[in-house]
C-alpha cells in the first residue's frame, strides 16, 4: 500500500505548465483561442490582423506561467534550486490569491474581457494560489534556507 502524500508544488507547476500551454495555443491558434478564452473581441480581431500585440502579450504571460512552474518544480524538489525558493513561492501564492479575490477592481482595465473570462480566470487563480501555498506548507522544512 502507497502511503505517500500529494506533493502540491509537484501539481501547482503541471496546472501551471497547462495554463501555460492554452495561452501558447492563443498565439498558434489565433482568434478563435482569444474568443473562446474571453480574451475579448479586440484582442482577437487584432490576432487575426497578423498585430504582433496579442502575441507579446500571451508570450510574456507565458513566459511568466513557467518560471512559476519551475519555481514550483524546484520546491518539489523535482528540479534544482532555484534561488529565493521561499520567497518566490511566497510571492507567487500571494499574487495568485491577491489576483483571484481582488478581480472585481481590475475589471474595469480589460473592459473586452467577458463575465465569464473574469469568473473562470479568478477561479483557476485561487486554485492555483492554494495549490502554491499548501506546497509551500507542505514542504517549507524540506526547502534548504540559503535564501
Amino acid at each position: 500500500m502507497n502511503n505517500q502524500k500529494v506533493n502540491f508544488l509537484q501539481v501547482a507547476g503541471l496546472l501551471t505548465v497547462l495554463a501555460a500551454l492554452v495561452h501558447i495555443g492563443c498565439i498558434v491558434f489565433g482568434g478563435d483561442w482569444y474568443r473562446f478564452l474571453g480574451a475579448g473581441e479586440q484582442m482577437a480581431q487584432l490576432a487575426e490582423s497578423g498585430h504582433p500585440y496579442p502575441t507579446i502579450v500571451t508570450s510574456i504571460i507565458s513566459a511568466v506561467l513557467l518560471l512559476c512552474a519551475a519555481y514550483a518544480f524546484s520546491g518539489a524538489g523535482l528540479i534544482l534550486r532555484l534561488p529565493l525558493i521561499r520567497l518566490g513561492l511566497t510571492i507567487i501564492s500571494a499574487l495568485l490569491l491577491v489576483r483571484a479575490l481582488g478581480f472585481y477592481f481590475i475589471m474595469p482595465a480589460f473592459p473586452d474581457n467577458s463575465p465569464t473570462f473574469w469568473l473562470i480566470s479568478s477561479g483557476i487563480c485561487l486554485i492555483l494560489g492554494l495549490t502554491y501555498a499548501l506546497g509551500l506548507k507542505q514542504r517549507w522544512h524540506l526547502i534548504a534556507r540559503k535564501d
